[in-house]
């Protein structure tokens, strides 16, 4: 399927935001997903993930949260994400900015729209459906962020997290407490345990530029419990490529743009 893409700019979180929009070929109105990036910011791999739900058929806007920026610096990046983690507030301004900006795409379905995430982007999109964004699914890789009390009763659609066994930043009590907030608010929610990985264990080896270091060496900073795992990564995609096969069928006939 032919794939056009093109950037999309829009103010958020006092930034003007460069998101990466992906549409598949034909004119018709088609189901949408956010992909959400993890803390470093919006890169090549969100962008080739938005351009492979294009080829399945969907809209998709990779969406930028660092106003165009990608955070090669650990130190850096952790001191923008850890304040915007802990402020549920300004992930819902950054992800209704995202959610407003695929809507007003002349090709999205705006009733049958998901929201897949890594790390921080997962958050956001978590955030999204608390706030009671009637989102068909969430996915969420590596951001099994806690809500407010009570907050998960606005989530009405199916919601999937994945996680590596070894990630030391989301441990066995983070996963416990997302859970347990899930099972309380009674949310359809499923939780993948991917043994032997670590925290981004998705995320291919990245140049500090953001580009994706098809040799397979790593060009930035190393974190440790931060690693690729080439298996459970392509297993993490088909099971959130399944979670949208059935939450937003592409076997729905498109209506007219």
């Amino acid at each position: 399927m032919t794939v056009t893409t093109r950037s999309v700019t829009y103010p958020a979180d006092g930034l003007v935001m460069v998101s990466h929009l992906a549409l598949p070929d034909g004119d018709g109105r088609r189901p949408a997903v956010l992909v959400g990036p993890e803390g470093p910011g919006l890169n090549a791999f969100q962008r080739r993930r938005a351009d492979a739900l294009a080829e399945l058929g969907y809209v998709a806007l990779a969406f930028d949260i660092h106003g165009g920026r990608w955070l090669a610096d650990p130190e850096e990046m952790l001191a923008r994400c850890l304040p915007l983690l802990g402020d549920p507030e300004r992930m819902r301004d950054i992800g209704h900015a995202a959610l407003d900006a695929v809507r007003a795409e002349e090709r999205t379905d705006p009733d049958r729209i998901a929201a897949i995430g890594y790390g921080t982007g997962g958050a956001i999109g978590l955030e999204l459906a608390r706030a009671g964004v009637p989102l068909r699914a969430v996915a969420t890789v590596n951001g099994l962020i806690t809500g407010r009390p009570g907050e998960a009763a606005g989530i009405g659609c199916p919601v999937w997290a994945g996680v590596g066994s070894d990630d030391p930043i989301q441990p066995p009590e983070q996963r416990e407490a997302f859970t347990a907030e899930m099972a309380q608010a009674g949310v359809d929610w499923r939780l993948v345990v991917y043994g032997g990985a670590q925290h981004a264990f998705h995320h291919p080896p990245t140049r500090p530029d953001g580009s994706i270091a098809e040799d397979g060496t790593y060009g930035q900073t190393v974190l440790p419990g931060v690693a690729y795992h080439a298996r459970h990564a392509q297993r993490a995609w088909d099971d959130v490529v399944a979670l949208l096969g059935e939450c937003l069928p592409l076997d729905v006939a498109p209506t007219a743009a």
